[in-house]
């Protein structure tokens, strides 16, 4: 593959091939700067490859560093599934992990330097004031009767908020800019605000802490950052992003560029609807294979490489736009296709007796892969009574189904022909047992009378297969924009987990968890990386054979 090739170019690429030839830059160095507050999800994955993946095409650095200004409603296991994600992605922070909270003293210096400018005051109107205060889009907000403190008195202040003598909510640092200005985020913001709460970095140290605002432009310009990359909603922001570095005596000054964010169909990406759905227990957890998290995808079987060719597809532009989640399915078929071993399961059994097979147990060498025999054999037993999918089976049926019929023959994959030749029924008429009798001489190959037999399908011995319950997952919504309903909760798809218990060839007892493997004429499959055992087998469904859905739609 060329350079060319192997370089995905968009508009911020452009910007910075840019800058290193006017020699703005001699090296880039990017960031990706999630808040613990939740697991990330696929949209966040679109970030980590642009930011780390730019740091890796220029050989420059990208940090992973924590907005942890928020401590109640972080965690320090937020922390470590973000870790672990980037780190399976396939990415290496540069140097130590970072910390906004790293930062805190230094921030509070430049809290100061703003309010000995002139340029900060601490404010006692109320949230609900204000918002009043504040204005419209259409209406000038109007200052604060507290707007205009003696720089000793806003210093005095802003020490007995640090010192923890002001409750929460009585009082807040703003930094003084312009309450006419036609950008909300300019009217004077809340760049301090006092809480009580223990972090997960700092303990009890601090009672104030800093909003994300005056964080991220002053973390990004202590850090070196060159290229601050974030979605498009902070575009009116980055005003604020510059006022603050203009104002303050720091040596980097570092630039901001927005990109649009990731949106999915039947997904939700917000992190308050998300987390909503954990609490709620409406799934199992932020890792559940329906949720768009980068854990619960993992968990489903969606590769890294899969993930990171997904985010290559989607590009990076500025134009806001909702991706079919077929695109990301399409991915991970493609990868799957190729790298994973095949393997057979039977989901909904029904038994079947050879009744002219009289020895004992064969074993049968089968490929692991149609089109790799670099991959491998494999030994399948073969026994007289076998499971098939109930599906696979009809009494009577026209030419163009072409399984097991009453009276006709079949391939069993990898085996012989058989054919039906009776049944068995339960007292309410669902069968039992098919009995058939098998070619022996087909092994490999066709009937030597000449007799051709279209029909394949897949079996599991019922002497030798391994019982496993089979979790089917669909996708969690019924709607492509569930975020769009009224009640996102009331458009959750009451399919989206089937639980199934069937059998698989004893090959898959040994199945590493994550490990994916195509379970022949079904789907892609994975041993749950959290409940499968030996003795308990779990298989994730992580996507099907072939997109469903779009047959739905049409």
């Amino acid at each position: 593959m060329s350079e060319s090739e192997a370089r995905p170019t968009n508009f911020i690429r452009q910007i910075i091939d840019t800058d290193l030839a006017s020699g703005k830059h001699t090296s880039i160095h990017t960031r990706f700067p999630p808040e613990p507050n939740g697991y990330l999800h696929i949209g966040h994955a679109k970030s980590i490859c642009l930011n780390f993946g730019i740091a890796q095409d220029y050989q420059g650095q990208c940090n992973l560093r924590f907005d942890d200004t928020n401590p109640e409603k972080e965690d320090i296991e937020y922390v470590e599934s973000i870790k672990n994600d980037v780190n399976w992605l396939g990415f290496e922070w540069s140097g130590e992990i970072c910390y906004s909270s790293n930062y805190f003293d230094q921030l509070h210096g430049f809290a100061i330097e703003l309010i000995n400018k002139g340029l900060a005051y601490v404010d006692e109107l109320s949230p609900e004031q204000m918002r009043e205060y504040r204005g419209t889009l259409t209406q000038a907000g109007k200052h604060s009767p507290y707007r205009d403190r003696s720089v000793e008195e806003n210093v005095a202040l802003f020490e007995k908020m640090k010192n923890g003598d002001v409750e929460e909510g009585k009082m807040c640092l703003r930094a003084k800019i312009d309450m006419a200005s036609p950008f909300m985020v300019m009217r004077d913001p809340v760049i301090y605000r006092v809480r009580f709460a223990n972090h997960h970095q700092t303990g009890d140290k601090w009672c104030i802490y800093p909003m994300y605002d005056f964080t991220h432009c002053i973390s990004d310009a202590l850090e070196g950052i060159t290229h601050s990359i974030c979605t498009l909603e902070f575009m009116d922001n980055r005003r604020l992003y510059d006022w603050v570095l203009e104002n303050i005596t720091i040596d980097c000054t570092p630039h901001q560029y927005e990109f649009s964010r990731l949106n999915l169909e039947y997904t939700v990406m917000s992190k308050r609807k998300l987390n909503q759905l954990v609490t709620d227990k409406l799934v199992n957890g932020w890792d559940d294979p329906r949720m768009p998290t980068i854990s619960g995808l993992r968990r489903r079987g969606f590769t890294p490489g899969s993930m990171r060719e997904f985010c290559k597809r989607i590009g990076v532009t500025k134009q806001d736009n909702t991706i079919e989640i077929s695109s990301l399915e399409s991915c991970i078929r493609d990868d799957l296709n190729e790298n994973a071993p095949r393997a057979m399961a039977v989901l909904d059994p029904v038994k079947v007796v050879i009744e002219n097979f009289d020895g004992e147990t064969e074993t049968l060498m089968v490929a692991n892969h149609p089109n790799k025999p670099e991959m491998g054999m494999r030994e399948v037993p073969f026994s007289r009574e076998l499971y098939i999918e109930g599906e696979d089976f009809r009494e009577e049926a026209n030419k163009k189904y072409k399984r097991l019929v009453l009276g006709k023959e079949v391939r069993l994959r990898g085996a012989y022909v058989i054919q039906a030749e009776r049944i068995e029924k339960d007292a309410e008429g669902n069968i039992t047992t098919i009995y058939c009798t098998y070619d022996k001489d087909t092994l490999g190959k066709n009937p030597a009378d000449g007799r051709k037999v279209k029909g394949v399908i897949h079996w599991v011995s019922a002497e030798a297969g391994i019982a496993a319950e089979i979790r089917l997952y669909d996708r969690l919504f019924t709607v492509p924009n569930p975020g769009a309903a009224d009640d996102f909760v009331s458009v959750i798809n009451p399919e989206s987990l089937t639980v199934l218990h069937g059998f698989v060839e004893p090959s898959l007892v040994t199945a590493e968890a994550e490990k994916a493997y195509q379970f022949e004429r079904i789907g892609y499959f994975c041993a749950d990386n959290k409940d499968s055992s030996a003795d308990h087998l779990v298989f994730n469904r992580t996507v099907g054979l072939r997109d469903t859905w779009a047959k739905i739609g049409d």
